[in-house]
């Protein structure tokens, strides 16, 4: 972690326009940021649902690449889809949630203006977190994917187990028979494979959880390898519909003999956090274990 720097001469402004209260937050924040004299900019999409009268960029990573700062109005999949969008900018990203669990948001929509003091104050730290891409020569074509969260192989419509062939660094590890396997980061742990029988790792273990789907075998658990890994996961199933998702979007479908290789990004995340917050906090609070305080 290192302290966030408090001299922010500009801000970028990111909306998901898909959460009812987010147009009415933005125009908030930007009241509360311009009461501090810090510049605002935002992307077109931004600007035309917000109705805001901003110097724009045209897309997110255009704008990354001119603020100090990108301020996120949204939940997880919306800093998810940040964090790809914007890799290698090395930009502070704040998230304020505005979904359910909020596990990559550094606060709630109700603290906003405490939210930004605090930004002011330099009292924040930026943690980053590694990214991940799978890379594949498929029949559709070459494919090059970044996740935050995870990589998930898994079968489509048609209820029929699927056959996962398994390397770690070239060696054998296993075949898994089942609906798929997830390959997560340590950031991912909490999410699709925390669901499936995961064990829940700390985001700054360098380390990858590979956790089988519904496996057929009972003695299949989730295995964790070294963050430097390479990972390659081989379909051997004939005529079964099989996809590779990257943080739960689709992006290819794989044939019988296909490959992925999964390793780590070069890129990070560089998520703001707020003074005292902690990711065991978090993990009482967002799963109301014993302890919490809600």
């Amino acid at each position: 972690m290192r302290k966030l720097n408090d001299q922010i001469r500009r801000l970028g402004l990111v909306v998901n326009p898909d959460k009812p209260a987010a147009r009415t937050l933005a125009r908030r924040a930007v009241a509360l940021l311009a009461a501090r004299r810090c510049e605002v900019w935002t992307h077109a999409a931004t600007a035309e649902f917000a109705r805001l009268s901003l110097p724009t960029c045209a897309s997110e990573a255009d704008l990354a690449r001119q603020v100090d700062v990108l301020l996120v109005l949204g939940g997880d999949g919306t800093m998810l889809r940040v964090a790809r969008d914007t890799a290698g900018a090395n930009t502070p990203v704040l998230g304020v949630n505005l979904g359910t669990l909020g596990f990559l948001t550094a606060a709630a929509a109700r603290g906003l203006a405490q939210t930004l003091d605090l930004l002011w104050s330099g009292e924040c730290v930026v943690e980053s977190r590694s990214l991940i891409e799978a890379t594949a020569s498929l029949v559709q074509g070459p494919v090059a994917e970044l996740a935050l969260n995870d990589f998930v192989i898994s079968r489509g419509a048609v209820p029929r187990l699927i056959e996962l062939e398994v390397r770690v660094n070239g060696e054998l590890l296993t075949s898994y028979r089942g609906d798929g396997l997830i390959v997560s980061s340590p950031t991912g742990s909490t999410a699709y494979s925390l669901a499936a029988g995961g064990a829940v790792v700390s985001p700054l273990a360098e380390v990858f959880a590979l956790t089988p789907i519904c496996p057929h075998t009972l003695s299949n658990r989730s295995v964790i390898v070294r963050l430097d890994a390479q990972v390659e996961v081989l379909l051997r199933s004939q005529r079964v519909e099989t996809f590779l998702a990257a943080d739960g979007l689709m992006r290819a479908e794989l044939t019988a003999g296909e490959s992925v290789v999964i390793r780590r990004s070069q890129h990070a995340a560089h998520l703001v956090r707020l003074p005292g917050s902690s990711f065991f906090d978090t993990l009482r609070q967002k799963l109301n274990w014993s302890g919490s305080s809600v």
